[in-house]
């Protein structure tokens, strides 16, 4: 008893690759595709640039970096920036609380 030959199939159609953006939004200006990222594999450096407001950034970068890799360490450094400017920022001691009246003189009058 031999098995039923199975009819070829043609290969499904395959999916398009969508690719990945490589121009976003400035974080500081809010200008939609201002921002470009230029990869220099060979120097092993990435420069993301704003066109409008001339804002910079420069990572390193590997065979396997892509610009929306560079772009989401972008945005990952102005918030840990704007953190620690935070916390320089904050006041030594500061309480919410009101400070007690001080007691007055007349008060402790026990002669």
């Amino acid at each position: 008893m031999g098995k039923r030959k199975k009819s070829s199939r043609k290969p499904g159609p395959t999916r398009k690759k969508e690719p990945l953006d490589t121009t976003f939004t400035c974080l500081f200006c809010h200008h939609d595709k201002s921002v470009t990222v230029r990869l220099d594999r060979k120097e092993g450096v990435a420069q993301l640039v704003c066109r409008v407001c001339d804002q910079r950034y420069q990572s390193k970068v590997n065979h396997l970096t892509e610009p929306i890799d560079i772009y989401s360490e972008w945005i990952d450094a102005a918030d840990a920036a704007q953190r620690e400017e935070q916390i320089a920022r904050r006041p030594v001691a500061s309480s919410s609380r009101p400070v007690p009246p001080l007691a007055s003189v007349e008060d402790s009058d026990d002669e």
